[in-house]
């Protein structure tokens, strides 16, 4: 679960810092660099997947989850000769203990529940490379930093008081740059006797960026039969919510089920198909969903939804467009695995204003109920709203709701930290945080006043 992001020369953003709750919210004016956090976000989870390790950062692609272009379309200003730099950090999912590889039996060297991650990467020479990488656990940083006076050489440094890398026997070589800007060069392993620990800062940076799940603010369409089944599980439901119904049919194939409310004692759980529809019903949509095969054996499905008790079962393309445009997002948060964060641009387009309030109901539910972390890019006053309302009440915590608000001055990003009092009050209101809505109520008044004026004079 992601704790903070500190980021320089991406895009929009000259510098920012941000912590994350279990829900986050950026919400702001067009085209102010909000979507940027997520982008880099999502190219930290490419470059992590890309299968060359010759890639420093890996854009992205027209076909994939975002499509940057290269170093000079992310860098800021488009000034190739700035780098871009950035510190992550995350809670772990089981705590991680590192022993003295020297010393296997004795006492740990370091414990601990969160990693944090740091690096550098520019141009050197014509070659996009990373500059430098560290891994900071335990209160103790270890880095891979070039050595004085020779930018191609690098060496192994650790603040520890306790712990010194040992060199192996005549292998005194200076190191390579980083790999993928998160692992350290296989010479490591080799040159030092004590460096294998690495690999499990290495593997927990995997597995973080495997826990990131994504939706764009783009959904398919609807249509009246889905050809999807084969036997396996997709890994979600793909950036436009195309692979909705194929989650839902391999979820119910394996019997998967949810929880509604806190797992206490006695409290049942829903069967998937039941929990999409228990929320559709409860926004306010439809009275009922589900999907059912053709015919046995077609592996094709149609979605059948029923708008009240008494309605006629109807297709899903037959219906309001809202209901296909949320139902990626609420199959989505259900079936990812639980201690996920997922990233959801504009989840409210082409929603109803009491619909977008009560998703953000469901956000904080699955925050809740599944610990999932929720990072939410949006423009619904609605949205926003509701949470603070929850705050208010109690049904939610001020520190676990994290709305920021972002503005552009002069071309560079700002970020206003929305604080979020436990009575659910912003206490820094933004000018013109969703337009001027005093003006136009005001304005509104005085036109009615005049005219109501000239009719009667």
């Amino acid at each position: 679960m992601l704790n903070r992001l500190k980021l320089e020369n991406f895009k929009a953003w000259r510098d920012v810092a941000l912590t994350f709750g279990k829900v986050t919210g950026f919400f702001g004016t067009n085209s102010a660099g909000k979507s940027s956090l997520l982008q880099f976000l999502l190219m930290l989870k490419h470059t992590r997947n890309a299968t060359d390790r010759g890639l420093v950062l890996d854009f992205g692609g027209p076909y994939e989850l975002v499509d940057l272009g290269g170093f000079t379309d992310v860098v800021h200003g488009h000034a190739e000769g700035e780098r871009i730099s950035w510190m992550l950090d995350w809670t772990l999912p089981q705590p991680m203990t590192i022993k003295d590889p020297e010393y296997p039996r004795g006492a740990p060297l370091f414990t601990g529940a969160r990693l944090q991650t740091q690096c550098e990467v520019g141009y050197h020479d014509k070659r996009l490379l990373p500059r430098e990488l560290a891994y900071k656990f335990s209160d103790v940083v270890f880095r891979l930093q070039p050595m004085p006076e020779a930018n191609q050489e690098f060496e192994l440094q650790t603040d520890s008081t306790n712990f010194r890398f040992r060199r192996t026997q005549g292998r005194t070589w200076p190191l390579p740059h980083p790999i993928k800007t998160y692992l350290f060069p296989n010479e490591v392993r080799s040159y030092y006797q004590n460096a294998d620990f690495l690999g499990n800062f290495e593997l927990a940076y995997e597995k973080a960026m495997d826990s990131l799940y994504y939706l764009g603010p783009l959904r398919e369409y609807p249509v009246r039969g889905y050809r999807i089944w084969n036997g396996s599980s997709p890994e979600d439901v793909g950036p436009r919510g195309e692979r909705s119904m194929e989650a839902i049919v391999a979820a119910t194939h394996n019997n998967e089920t949810r929880h509604l409310q806190s797992k206490a004692r006695g409290v049942r759980k829903k069967p998937f198909q039941a929990t999409i529809a228990y929320w559709l019903n409860k926004l306010g949509l439809i009275h009922d969903f589900r999907l059912e095969e053709l015919a046995e054996g077609t592996d094709a499905y149609r979605a059948i939804v029923t708008t009240s008790p008494r309605g006629v079962p109807t297709a899903l393309p037959d219906v309001g467009f809202g209901v296909s445009q949320v139902l990626p997002a609420l199959v989505l948060l259900y079936y990812v695995p639980e201690g996920s964060t997922v990233l959801m641009e504009q989840p409210e387009i082409h929603l109803h204003p009491a619909v977008q309030s009560g998703l953000a109901d469901v956000m904080l539910n699955v925050a809740r109920v599944r610990n999932v972390q929720i990072v939410v890019e949006s423009h619904s006053e609605h949205l926003m709203r509701r949470l603070q309302r929850r705050v208010a009440e109690e049904k939610a915590s001020s520190d676990d709701v994290k709305l920021y608000f972002v503005s552009s001055n002069r071309g560079a990003a700002q970020l206003s930290d929305l604080r979020l009092n436990e009575w659910g009050e912003i206490e820094n209101w933004p000018d013109n945080f969703f337009g001027d809505e005093m003006g136009e109520i005001a304005a509104i008044s005085e036109a009615s006043l005049r005219r109501r004026m000239e009719r009667s004079g």
